[in-house]
């Protein structure tokens, strides 16, 4: 089996540039591959695939315009267009929205490495070889086996800190043991993270003391950058330092990356705990997300918790330690039907936060009621 690992790396001034340098290459032929894209399916109707345009920027391009694309390697630059190509055509299908340009500040490019020669990619316990970059030192001792085989790897900046994901041929880990313990119906929201049926309930950490911090340091210090901006428009050219303004941007992303990391560790926490219970399946909910974020008033709370990222991280720990997961259909009236008799009560509320069935006549949270419902449905669809 594949298994991926991503550590932070130490590099050296020159291996910086390098990294630098590459993946604003990368960045650059991705934004001209869809605007040519764009261009040539308005002009004929059809779709500019990634092979036609990578002869047209080899072969025409990079002669007649700018030629320090090829100062790079040319692996990553041929993987930014496929990305682009993949991108255009998941969209044809239906399952993304269009293409849009990538920008520097959103630091969302990866560079590519694949692995070229024989000693390309060799681990040891604290470095890696790097194809084009060299000796990688690994700051976490250890993490990436030396003994699996690496097929490729990306190298990937957020704030001032940079990151290796390879990608390993690993021996299969997944676990085969038969639990006999019962399964767990989780319900999402927004007030609490995670309600089980077992009793556990998870909190929101977004409303949590050092959260509210950051994100209040984090306010004050985009409304600064904002201000810098406008007066530069003011001054007359050239009078304004740019570097101070790099500064400002880079307190920005490390706190935006501060976020990142609590939010996912918190994630991970959840799970870890949800896995440690060894459930024989445990059931989920298919939340409409893309909806429930066109409400402006519930929109930034739903973003921060992270219920995609919840999950894929989900599923990963499910296969591999040998449990089921579910999934059940976001129509199914989890929050309405009543965990006992099973009876619907049609006038509940979304601020109705007790549930209370009018045939039974028992009283409960809803969502431990919901949480009840999840565990015990019959339709569902198996993710994992």
């Amino acid at each position: 089996m594949k298994k991926a690992f991503k550590t932070e790396i130490r590099l050296t001034p020159e291996q910086k540039i390098k990294v630098h340098q590459t993946i604003g290459v990368c960045r650059y032929v991705y934004n001209l591959y869809v605007k040519t894209a764009q261009d040539h399916y308005k002009e004929t109707g059809k779709h500019m695939s990634g092979y036609d345009f990578s002869k047209w920027l080899n072969n025409v391009y990079t002669k007649e315009h700018d030629p320090w694309i090829k100062e790079v390697s040319s692996k990553a630059v041929k993987q930014a267009i496929m990305n682009g190509d993949r991108a255009f055509r998941n969209f044809f299908k239906g399952l993304v929205q269009f293409p849009r340009f990538k920008k520097k500040k959103h630091q969302k490019v990866k560079a590519y490495f694949p692995k070229n020669n024989l000693t390309d990619l060799t681990v040891e316990r604290h470095r890696i070889k790097v194809p084009t970059i060299g000796w990688v030192q690994l700051k976490e001792h250890g993490y990436i086996p030396t003994n699996a085989a690496v097929s490729s790897c990306t190298i990937s900046q957020q704030a001032d800190r940079y990151f290796l994901s390879v990608l390993c041929e690993a021996e299969g880990t997944s676990s085969t043991q038969i639990n006999n313990h019962e399964g767990i119906g989780v319900d999402l929201g927004i007030q609490h993270f995670a309600i089980c049926s077992h009793g556990e309930l998870f909190g929101n950490i977004n409303k949590t003391d050092t959260i509210k911090k950051i994100e209040k340091r984090l306010k004050r210090l985009q409304r600064k950058l904002s201000r810098s901006y406008e007066q530069n428009k003011q001054r007359k050219r050239g009078e304004f330092c740019a570097k101070n303004r790099q500064k400002m941007i880079l307190r920005v992303q490390k706190l935006h990356a501060r976020l990142s990391r609590i939010r996912q560790a918190y994630v991970r926490y959840v799970i870890q705990q949800l896995v440690k219970t060894k459930p024989l399946f445990i059931t989920i909910e298919d939340l409409n997300v893309q909806g429930m974020m066109k409400n402006r008033h519930l929109a930034k709370a739903i973003a921060s918790q992270g219920f995609y990222t919840f999950k894929q991280m989900l599923a990963a720990q499910c296969c591999k330690h040998g449990i089921e997961l579910r999934q059940v259909d976001r129509w199914h009236p989890s929050s309405k039907l009543c965990s006992c008799c099973g009876e619907k009560n049609v006038t509940l509320r979304l601020s109705d936060r007790l549930f209370t069935c009018a045939s039974c006549g028992i009283e409960m949270d809803r969502d431990v009621n919901a949480s009840l419902n999840l565990k015990s449905a019959t339709a569902y669809t198996i993710l994992a």
